[in-house]
């Protein structure tokens, strides 16, 4: 771990991530001055039977990158050479990893809107999957809340409640409910579950008496130690400490990996969250991430409420998901909502046939034309429904007296306190294989425009090839490299969508705009209901070329700067291009009939070039 004091020494870095069905490996090097990816690998994982060794599918996949690149990295006892020398060797390697199930934890608090979801936030944001929040106000009689405790066998739990100095009854009867449970862990049954405690701590010698003898009991400092702030830190970091010393220590392989890293193995959606954390830090940018699987789909925001202190935030929506999970999508989102993306008529039997052989084969891609585009309209419902979700989450805190003035009185908001602002988003980072793996970019870009909506100036991209979790554990080690290779070589940039926020009931003009191209000037005016795309690519390097544009809304309509007010903006590029969109904000394509909801479709369709021309 010494080599990490002078990061400029390293030069050679390898990073894996376990996941549940795929182990990928990269290869990362410094050339010309700079850090760039220079290959990748992947093998099937291994924790399961017949293996139950995980690391064999971690040196299948570096054997493949040994292969493509040409560098030696393991020696005849398969361990890692290091230090790098040459064409053999590196200097650094790390890991992530979902195998197994990833992180699953239950949290408890008092109050289910305040302390629960403090702890909540806690354990989404260090990469959990949480199966069940426990509060004395959720309405389930005790019985209910030990048997379902019981039932569920989390990795481990995370209790919380009250604020330093107040009451500890509440808390000190939730502590009891866990030792009435006597939780046996997921994994293992050698060892005592694990439990963090982070409430009143007053109350922690209480608690303490409660669940020392059952449980391996930790205490960290308060997540909320006043009403009116939260401190997630400790709790965070104690859950990346028991997850690797307890849940990571009994899944098959995972001793022998821990051995071989060079940074404490970390909970693929937590180093997701990092790397977007990172990069909203070093560009002081609010950022939205997003990746789609086949069970679930994680949402990660970062936005400045106060202008200043950069809030994180973490959802996943364990229903909603393209292949698992793809008839809850349709059951949650409603036949009319999947339907409404459609260009064409479809028959309903038919629809719902596609889709529950989706689920049963979740391995399939699309075959035709047809099945493509209902996949990705899926898809844009899987993403709102998820994004959705996140807005309600990611909120100011409850429980606050919070001063009101009159013109807070007055102002509409639909968002009931979310920090989420789509008017001051700067990025929005698509991943997953629907997004990633889109035969054309447009169609990645206009999925993600259609589920989020983004206001005023969004620049969008996608991973590439998912390498945002070993990216993000690389963030631990070296934020210049995992930065550098983020920006130029795991972004796909698309481009930039230009949205004006706000409706019209009578159509007619929405947008004049001037944009100084490479290619000239253009410039022209956007009319309610239209979109329209403009090439703008790459430089040499492979990063967007920027322009400028005077962007001037109709009244009633807003492009950051306040209704009808004009903006300079600067506009990416991107493989894409440049995105102007006037269907207005919010947009609702239930309000057109079906003969104008087709027709329209079928402009923007043609207008970004998504599909081949013919097939609409």
């Amino acid at each position: 771990m010494a080599r990490f004091d002078n990061p400029q020494d390293i030069k050679v870095i390898v990073a894996t991530d376990c996941g549940s069905t795929t182990t990928k490996a990269i290869l990362i090097e410094y050339h010309n001055g700079e850090y760039r990816l220079m290959t990748r690998g992947e093998a099937p994982t291994t924790v399961e039977a017949p293996f139950e060794d995980v690391t064999m599918g971690v040196l299948n996949a570096v054997a493949e990158v040994e292969e493509l690149s040409g560098r030696k990295l393991l020696d005849e006892n398969d361990k890692f050479i290091k230090p790098s020398n040459g064409k053999v060797g590196t200097d650094v390697y790390i890991s992530t990893s979902s195998a197994g199930g990833g992180l699953q934890m239950m949290v408890a608090g008092v109050v289910r809107s305040m302390t629960a979801e403090s702890a909540e936030r806690a354990a989404l944001g260090a990469g959990a999957i949480v199966m069940d929040v426990i509060a004395s106000n959720d309405r389930r009689l005790p019985h209910q809340q030990i048997e379902r405790i019981r039932h569920l066998r989390p990795d481990m739990i995370l209790l919380s409640g009250g604020i330093d100095g107040g009451t500890t009854t509440h808390v000190v009867e939730i502590a009891e409910l866990i030792a009435a449970a006597d939780p046996r862990p997921r994994l293992g049954s050698s060892y005592r579950l694990p439990i963090i405690y982070a409430g009143n701590k007053n109350a922690t010698v209480n608690v303490r008496e409660t669940l020392a003898d059952k449980v391996d009991l930790k205490v960290v400092d308060n997540l909320r130690p006043i009403l009116e702030r939260e401190n997630l830190g400790p709790a965070r970091e104690e859950i990346h400490e028991q997850f690797m010393e307890h849940v990571m220590a009994q899944a098959p392989g995972y001793k022998k990996l821990m051995s071989w890293t060079d940074a404490p193995i970390m909970p693929t959606p937590g180093a997701v969250g990092l790397i977007i954390q990172t990069i909203a830090e070093q560009y002081g940018i609010e950022a939205i991430g997003v990746d789609i699987g086949g069970a679930t789909t994680d949402v990660f925001s970062v936005f400045r409420p106060d202008g200043e202190k950069p809030v994180f935030n973490r959802t996943v929506s364990a229903n909603l998901g393209m292949s698992y999970s793809i008839s809850n999508v349709f059951a949650e989102a409603s036949l009319p909502k999947v339907m409404r993306w459609m260009p064409f008529d479809l028959d309903e039997r038919d629809l719902r046939n596609r889709i529950k052989n989706k689920m049963i084969r979740p391995t399939t891609i699309p075959q035709s034309m047809e099945e493509l585009i209902l996949e990705q309209a899926v898809a844009k419902e899987a993403l709102r429904l998820a994004f959705v979700q996140h807005k309600s989450f990611a909120t100011v805190l409850k429980g606050v007296q919070q001063q009101r003035t009159i013109a807070d009185a007055f102002e509409q908001s639909s968002s009931g306190g979310s920090i989420v602002n789509m008017m001051s988003l700067n990025m929005l980072i698509g991943s997953g294989g629907v997004l990633s793996h889109a035969p054309r970019r447009q169609q990645a870009a206009l999925m993600m425009i259609d589920a989020f909506l983004p206001e005023g100036v969004t620049r969008l991209a996608v991973d590439s090839i998912f390498m945002m979790p070993q990216l993000g554990v690389l963030t631990e080690v070296h934020k210049k490299a995992a930065t550098e290779v983020f920006i130029k070589d795991c972004l796909i940039h698309l481009g930039t969508c230009v949205a004006p926020a706000g409706t019209s009931r009578k159509g007619g003009p929405v947008l004049k705009y001037v944009i100084d191209l490479p290619t000239g000037t253009v410039s022209g005016t956007l009319n309610y209901l239209q979109m329209k795309k403009f090439d703008l690519g790459l430089d040499e390097k492979g990063l967007p070329l920027t322009v400028r544009a005077t962007l001037e809304p109709e009244r009633g309509f807003d492009c950051g700067a306040g209704p009808g007010h004009k903006v300079e903006a600067m506009l990416h590029g991107g493989v894409v291009g440049i995105i102007l969109d006037a269907r207005g904000r919010p947009f609702d394509l239930s309000t057109l009939s079906d003969g104008d909801r087709v027709r329209h479709l079928k402009e923007w369709m043609t207008e970004l070039d998504t599909y081949p021309a013919g097939n609409l």
